[in-house]
């Protein structure tokens, strides 16, 4: 029988152009407006996903799926402070726009059911969507600033 997991689902609209949207999601110097200080992307499929998102928390990750403005999926690499898993946590970035808004859906997976991992699932869980909204804010006003 396999291990039961956790995941989380989250979805933010922003009055912002896709492409703007994409690069908030992975430039250093964008991610540094809403989601860590410290990041280092090498933008491709097969490519790396570092960042610092705070004082305590650092994600490395693979970069599994990159379609550039629409999709970008992250496998993430097994953190020493962390317990063991045998399987693979994933948090999957869906963009998609119409005329005046781009939305982004972010689906995290594998996140194992247990109690030495549920400090860590519930910071990411309830970390996102704060997380989104600030990179709404970063982003919305980069966009008005362009269009002016």
């Amino acid at each position: 029988m396999a291990a039961r997991t956790l995941g989380y689902a989250h979805r933010i609209d922003l009055l912002a152009p896709r492409e703007l949207v994409w690069r908030g999601l992975t430039e250093p110097a964008l991610l540094a407006l809403w989601y860590g200080p410290d990041a280092r992307v090498v933008p491709r499929a097969g490519g790396s996903y570092w960042i610092r998102a705070d004082a305590d928390l650092v994600r490395e990750a693979h970069i599994d799926v990159f379609e550039p403005g629409r999709r970008l999926r992250l496998i993430y690499m097994p953190q020493a402070e962390l317990p063991p898993t045998d399987g693979v946590i994933v948090d999957d970035f869906l963009l998609d726009s119409d005329a005046e808004s781009t939305s982004v859906r972010l689906l995290g997976s594998g996140y194992p059911a247990g109690d030495d991992w549920e400090r860590y699932y519930l910071r990411l869980r309830h970390g996102w969507p704060r997380a989104l909204a600030r990179l709404k804010i970063a982003l919305e006003r980069l966009a008005g600033e362009s269009a002016s």
